[in-house]
């Protein structure tokens, strides 16, 4: 990969939802950050190249797979939650970490760009998708199938998807925010509550309208 530090091509919509991640999020944004980081700098590191690439690889697979990828894909004790009776079965985190960072690898491949950036929740990206989008509808059948998924690993086929679509475009998403979404996911009642986040942060990120624009009132005018 080459080290060329741009920006995302995306245009910040005029009006915008985001979220704050928890502290599972706030890990694996650290976690992802700090490959990213090491991924652009001016001299190229071949371990980071080499960790992307045997990340990708990771899609599909049990957590705990590679163990030369710990750094990348371990859960600290104080954030693993409940564990499972049966320790071969991964901890809901552990599978979360394990999705949100293999996703990032496949997202991150041989693009120039920055695919993981603070505060853009899922919703929000392919928002941006649709518009820049050539067929705005292959988008909202793929969004549709993700919103109606009746099981995890459902939306994980329709995710990866989707992500490599963000990817073709240059649209960058939360990773943190991801691994949040994820292991709500994975609780009983779960996966009702995060399509319905993504769907409204979808439907909350639009343009401003010339009626929009017409119609606000700055605030100092309030009484």
């Amino acid at each position: 990969m080459t080290a060329v530090d741009q920006q995302p091509t995306v245009t910040a919509p005029a009006r915008s939802w985001t979220r704050r991640r928890g502290e599972l999020g706030d890990h694996v944004a650290r976690t992802v950050g700090a490959l990213q980081a090491r991924l652009f700098r001016d001299a190229t590191q071949p371990e980071a190249v080499s960790a992307l690439a045997r990340l990708r690889r990771g899609m599909g697979r049990a957590p705990g797979f590679d163990f030369t990828l710990e750094r990348y894909l371990q859960v600290p004790d104080h954030l693993l939650g409940r564990r499972p009776h049966d320790d071969a079965q991964p901890a809901d985190t552990e599978q979360a970490v394990h999705d949100a960072v293999t996703l990032y690898a496949l997202h991150q491949q041989s693009r120039r760009e920055r695919m993981h950036v603070d505060g853009r929740g899922l919703g929000r990206s392919l928002a941006d998708l649709v518009r820049l989008s050539g067929g705005p509808e292959g988008v909202r059948r793929r969004f549709a199938a993700l919103g109606t998924a009746s099981t995890y690993h459902e939306s994980i086929y329709h995710l990866r998807s989707l992500i490599t679509m963000l990817r073709e475009h240059q649209i960058p998403l939360d990773y943190g925010l991801l691994a949040d979404d994820l292991r709500t996911l994975l609780r009983p009642g779960g996966q009702a509550r995060i399509q319905a986040v993504w769907g409204r942060e979808f439907f909350r990120t639009r343009p401003a309208t010339t009626a929009d624009a017409s119609t606000d009132t700055p605030e100092e005018n309030l009484s």
